[in-house]
């Protein structure tokens, strides 16, 4: 089974009740409970649905899942509100390349390292 990139956390900048539903996630992903934890970060994503971090670590869940498209396609999301979180955007582009080495996109795996080594800088 592929394996996810390490997930590189800056601080957090979420309200208490979204910090709270991540928390949970978290446990509920550490205890195998990967359905209990989307489903959490779903509700989360209802309340801060521009969060980059939650959108992050519904991609991983989904990647945990091998659900490698809607993991790609969830970590684009992220990417997408990340900002000038370089640290998140370089996690989203690594997870973004194991999803692909997943389905067999290696040369699409190639260009998410390469987009991941820009934002490591």
């Amino acid at each position: 089974m592929p394996v996810a990139p390490p997930v590189v956390r800056p601080a957090t900048r979420e309200s208490t009740a979204v910090a709270s539903l991540m928390d949970s996630a978290r446990a509920d992903t550490a205890a195998g409970r990967l359905s209990n934890a989307a489903a959490t970060l779903e509700r989360a994503l209802r309340i801060e649905p521009r969060n980059p971090r939650l959108w992050s670590e519904l991609a991983r869940i989904r990647f945990q899942q091998r659900d490698y498209a809607q993991a790609e396609s969830t970590a684009l999301r992220s990417e997408s509100w990340a900002g000038k979180d370089n640290l998140l955007r370089a996690d989203n582009w690594r997870l973004i390349a194991a999803a692909r080495d997943a389905r067999g996109d290696s040369a699409g795996a190639q260009q998410a390292r390469e987009a991941a080594s820009r934002f490591e800088k």
